[in-house]
């Protein structure tokens, strides 16, 4: 996403306004999907890590089915971001890389052996997710669309799929 990027877009209504950007970038800016993945997200134990990933998954599993790259790849960006904020809470007491006076903290391994869990169910989602074949399909045809400026739909040209 550009560096003022207009999040008053109906990303679902616009995709090709929808720029894939890099790692999580957007997770809470870009709708409809924010709003369809946030409510689903959670680190907070690890059985809430593992029903937050099912059904983040599961959400892509509909956004794929419906063609929907860019649910795809948001729904990917919150798989990413379970495994990072969990990982980082199991390295650092609180989840907090610098200490109150703001200096960094050395990784402990592992602080909190849970959230090590959590972030390993996590990672398991979010490999398959970049291993689908249609997610890296998708994804390359989105790039060429945005880098044509053309349609990036990822919706096949087809009206109101």
């Amino acid at each position: 996403m550009s560096e003022d990027p207009a999040y008053d877009v109906d990303f679902r209504e616009r995709p090709e306004e929808y720029e894939i950007g890099r790692g999580e970038r957007g997770v809470f800016k870009v709708q409809p999907y924010k709003n369809e993945l946030l409510p689903l997200w959670g680190i907070k134990s690890l059985s809430e890590a593992e029903e937050a990933a099912e059904a983040i998954f599961e959400r892509y599993r509909e956004y794929r089915a419906d063609g929907d790259f860019v649910g795809m790849d948001m729904a990917r960006k919150y798989l990413q971001m379970g495994w990072t904020r969990s990982l980082r809470y199991a390295k650092y007491p609180g989840g907090r890389k610098r200490s109150d006076d703001g200096e960094e903290r050395e990784p402990q391994r592992w602080y909190d052996e849970e959230k090590r869990e959590a972030s390993l169910v996590y990672k398991e989602y979010l490999d398959r997710v970049r291993e689908d074949d249609e997610y890296q399909r998708r994804k390359a045809e989105h790039r060429e669309r945005a880098a044509a400026g053309g349609d990036a739909d990822g919706r096949d040209g087809v009206d109101g799929a």
